[in-house]
């Protein structure tokens, strides 16, 4: 059973949120009766914070702006959210990642140790969004793996879609050395030394079920490309494990439309412009079909620069679309 003063704290912590909360509504919350939270409210008023009852089907309790608030009322979830946000700032542009780091150290010198505890335990690498669903993983897995990693120990997890490795139909758990928590292209990712296949994977946090306890500490590896976000950026433009960071298929060819045109859509494609309407394009995919087709999205005439490969795969792609056009 919590006690009045946690539970005013709690209340409070709700009533932070820019919303109207039904007596009903908090009392779930807290886990007690609208009769209550009404005392409860009563006795917040009375220690100064200026709260609104409304009635009626659109009402509930809100906190009116410019109540002061004690410092820190951080629940578990509020701790990640804040974790999470504060170092994903590097990726908003807005030129803020000193701040935020200074952010992070004033709220972690004066917030409680266990909450400090839960604070310094989510570490990460954020990453560019660049395309991709979102995925869902549960706060106690992100905690696990980045502990994981900062402790350097071996990690054992099942993983969900892994293909049986005999007729039995049982599935070991994968046995990996975690290197790097990374957040991108909306997803969660493991980057570790997978021991039993000997070579870097990516894995999926939401498809991760850690086992515990963890296993034997490990020594760090060099990562191929230099930095996390390299070997990720390469592996997920198709490039092997310690292959040339960057696209495994590249190719040019001449546009019959202004270089103005096509700058916005080329990507990370360079483009040159050539005049009287034409200009050069540079690019490249995961493979010579995918970089034909993706030139051929422009919707307008062009020359294969180079090289063969791409001739070849704009031969292969027509005889596709002849096929098609005909059936």
């Amino acid at each position: 059973m919590t006690t009045t003063t946690s539970r005013l704290l709690q209340l409070l912590s709700l009533l932070q949120t820019p919303r109207k909360w039904p007596g009903q509504a908090l009392a779930d919350r807290l886990e007690t009766s609208p009769r209550t939270v009404r005392r409860d409210v009563d006795r917040l008023r009375e220690m100064g914070y200026r709260i609104s009852a409304l009635k009626g089907p659109d009402g509930g309790y809100r906190l009116e702006a410019g109540s002061e608030l004690p410092p820190l009322l951080f629940d578990e979830d509020q701790v990640l959210a804040l974790a999470v946000a504060l170092q994903s700032a590097p990726l908003t542009g807005a030129g803020i990642e000193e701040a935020a780091a200074r952010a992070m150290a004033t709220v972690r010198q004066v917030m409680p140790s266990r909450l400090r505890h839960r604070l310094d335990a989510l570490q990460f690498t954020a990453l560019p969004a660049g395309s991709g669903a979102a995925g869902s993983v549960q706060p106690e897995v992100l905690l696990a793996l980045s502990t994981a990693v900062r402790s350097r120990q071996v990690l054992r997890f099942d993983y969900a879609g892994t293909a049986p490795d005999n007729d039995g139909g049982f599935v070991p758990p994968r046995r990996v050395e975690p290197h790097h928590l990374v957040a991108t292209r909306g997803r969660w990712y493991l980057v570790g030394w997978d021991l039993d296949r000997n070579g870097w994977r990516i894995f999926r946090a939401d498809r991760i079920t850690p086992k515990l306890p963890a296993g034997a500490r490990f020594r760090q590896r060099d990562l191929p490309g230099g930095s996390v976000q390299a070997f990720v950026s390469a592996r997920f433009r198709g490039a092997e494990p310690g292959g040339v960071p960057g696209w495994p298929c590249r190719g040019a060819v001449v546009l019959h439309l202004p270089a103005e045109d096509v700058v916005p859509f080329a990507g990370d494609g360079i483009v040159e412009s050539l005049g009287t309407g034409r200009c050069r394009l540079e690019a490249g995919s995961w493979s010579w079909i995918s970089l034909a087709a993706s030139f051929g999205r422009f919707d307008a005439g062009l020359e294969v620069e180079g090289p063969p490969e791409l001739a070849a795969a704009f031969g292969e792609l027509g005889a596709r679309f002849t096929s098609a056009a005909g059936r």
